[in-house]
């Protein structure tokens, strides 16, 4: 289909608007300038990289002393109940520092495009020296899901912080995936080391005395606790403690109620079946009345 139209200079011309050409968008200054910068960065970071390679003894070095900080050591290790067994790994604050102290590394996320109430994202890590690159792509629906139900995210500030919650877990995965696993394990060890040293005491002893404060000053028991970190109580691990930890100094402090954590009104366990572990594995036997008034 034509069309007439009068141009600028009076000049009668025929528009054709059925041609199947696309419109190319065009790019601008600013646009040019940015993609042009960001591969001139690239370049010089792998330059510089071949330059000044990685010395693996000063960097694993760096990774062990970076691991004796309690509170990297802390936040070293993800946990979560899958069925009747825990599920554990390296965090995402583990795996950064130890891609920061390795050198040579760019490791991140970016937001691709935002379409159909979804983000389109790329999580990556990249070893500029050797040219090793791990990648992920996926999509985070813009939807927040609660116990009450789910509901979609309109604030940029809500989607920003579910994209990044998401982006984190992939980020992990990229940089353990490019750096030597036995570097990965030993600073997982040395991180655990961390956690039992500057403590007299077992961990059970620790615990036990932990859920007798929870007790006496939250009402909360350890059915309620061991609901709260998904396994029982003879299973708790050094992370399990620095949790509850948190959890203690959260509601110290009143930053939250019991009830963000625990589930109150949890039955107490049957002492008479199963043994306390924090009561030096001890049975309670039980007593009539009539054997009392004996």
């Amino acid at each position: 289909m034509n069309e007439v139209q009068v141009n600028s200079q009076g000049n009668v011309q025929s528009v054709d608007f059925t041609s199947q050409e696309p419109m190319q968008p065009q790019r601008s200054s600013q646009t040019e300038m940015m993609v042009t910068r960001q591969a001139q960065e690239v370049q010089v970071a792998m330059l510089a990289a071949k330059k000044f390679p990685r010395d693996q003894v000063v960097a694993y070095n760096n990774i062990m002393r970076a691991c004796q900080r309690r509170k990297l050591a802390e936040s070293s290790m993800y946990e979560f109940p899958r069925g009747n067994e825990k599920i554990t790994g390296p965090s995402i604050r583990l795996a950064e520092a130890i891609a920061q102290n390795w050198g040579n590394i760019d490791f991140g996320f970016m937001e691709l495009e935002q379409r159909n109430g979804a983000s389109q994202v790329m999580a990556y890590a990249w070893d500029l020296e050797t040219n090793s690159r791990q990648t992920k792509l996926f999509s985070v629906p813009h939807i927040r899901h609660t116990r009450k139900g789910d509901y979609p995210l309109t604030d940029p500030r809500d989607i920003y912080e579910a994209v990044a919650n998401q982006a984190a877990r992939r980020v992990r995965a990229c940089i353990l995936g490019i750096i030597p696993s036995d570097v990965v394990e030993a600073a997982v060890d040395r991180c655990n080391k961390t956690l039992r040293e500057g403590y007299e005491e077992p961990l059970v002893d620790r615990v036990r005395k932990m859920a007798e404060v929870f007790e006496k000053e939250f009402s909360v028991n350890i059915s309620m606790i061991e609901k709260y970190l998904g396994c029982k109580s003879n299973a708790f691990s050094e992370n399990d403690f620095v949790r509850l930890k948190k959890v203690y100094r959260t509601l110290r402090d009143g930053m939250a109620k019991r009830e963000d954590y625990f589930e109150i009104g949890l039955p107490v366990t049957d002492n008479s079946e199963i043994s306390d572990p924090f009561s030096g594995g001890e049975k309670k036997q039980g007593t009539s009345k009539e054997g009392d008034k004996k």
